[in-house]
């Protein structure tokens, strides 16, 4: 039962913050001089980012990747719920999406603390619903046996996956306090 409210609950939270983003985006293009509700400070400014040309990879803005992607989780969580049973096959490709969505969150986190220079808080919480996903998806996948004689591994990583999120937040958290420490020192 914790499995498919988890991922409703990490869809809606990041459909929720690839929608606001949307919603700045557009505002931002209908005026550019326009600043966002979220550009806090010069580190913590979406404003920023979104204009960056990272911000549109394919070529489009990239909450809208967030907003089709995120109810991918959704709509998997609520078919459970009703009694849904899944091939293995499909597993492997919800797997594979997540794969490209943590992908996508590590590379985004580098190019905003790395390249850019600032942190966009809608994109935090993407990435914070992103992350949780990847490993209890990856942990279920492997323990209902659907990525061969993985049953093990995979039960302690469903069972533990709440700690590899928190380690993954972590090290995300140690990595943006290094890269700006001259920033956060100020506010002290």
């Amino acid at each position: 039962m914790l499995f498919p409210i988890a991922l409703i609950s990490m869809g809606v939270m990041g459909w929720i913050a690839s929608f606001g983003l949307t919603l700045e985006r557009l505002r931002v293009a209908e005026n550019p001089a326009a600043s966002t509700a979220c550009d806090i400070s010069p580190i913590l400014s979406c404003k920023s980012v979104m204009l960056s040309e990272q911000a549109a990879l394919l070529g489009f803005p990239n909450p809208l990747i967030g907003l089709s992607a995120f109810f991918a989780p959704i709509l998997v969580g609520m078919a459970i719920l009703a009694g849904a049973k899944f091939a293995p096959w499909f597993w492997r490709l919800f797997l594979l999406g997540q794969v490209f969505g943590i992908g996508f969150v590590i590379w985004l986190f580098t190019q905003s603390a790395y390249v850019i220079g600032s942190l966009c808080i809608y994109c935090m919480v993407a990435w914070a619903a992103t992350i949780p996903l990847f490993w209890m998806v990856l942990g279920r996948t492997m323990r209902d046996g659907n990525l061969g004689k993985s049953e093990k591994l995979g039960e302690f990583v469903y069972s533990w996956s709440w700690v590899f999120t928190l380690m993954s937040y972590l090290v995300l958290g140690v990595l943006a306090l290094i890269q700006f420490w001259d920033y956060w020192v100020t506010l002290i």
